[in-house]
């Protein structure tokens, strides 16, 4: 009996770890949607109209780290970044920043720095959105609160 156990208990683990592989090698997270399906991503991260607030900043900076790649240094006025509320429900004045390298998502951001392994040769542009705690943008008199830089690469 303690031997057909152990069987079973062997069993579990390895079916249920070849059933994780399975499906983080199609995109399914953890996080309840499918990253592989670009549809389903953007309707996940589409949670309405943008957040208008009276008065925030944001400004970027874009440096070469002598290491290899990239150091994006982001600077918010009027925010603050709240990792432990990321997905949650809205708190005014705080939330993440979503980053984008010629148009296409790469990352979001949690605080004020993040590296960027490598970027794509020739001119390549680096926007940054802040974002409410639910994924929606904000705005500031109807304009969406983003800076960008462009480097040559």
């Amino acid at each position: 009996m303690t031997r057909g156990i152990a069987l079973f208990l062997i069993g579990l683990v390895f079916g249920g770890g070849s059933g994780f592989l399975l499906a983080a090698s199609q995109g399914v997270t953890l996080d309840g949607h499918d990253h592989g399906d670009p549809a389903q991503h953007v309707a996940m991260h589409q949670h309405g109209a943008a957040m208008e607030v009276a008065s925030a900043g944001l400004s970027i900076d874009l440096r070469p780290d002598p290491m290899g790649g990239w150091n994006l240094h982001i600077e918010p006025s009027g925010f603050r970044f709240a990792p432990e509320h990321a997905s949650g429900p809205h708190v005014p004045g705080e939330g993440h920043a979503h980053v984008y390298v010629n148009g296409e998502k790469i990352a979001r951001a949690y605080g004020p720095w993040l590296h960027i392994a490598s970027l794509p040769p020739g001119r390549v542009e680096v926007m940054v959105s802040l974002n409410t705690n639910d994924h929606r943008p904000i705005s500031v008199d109807g304009k969406p609160l983003e800076a960008s830089v462009t480097v040559q690469n």
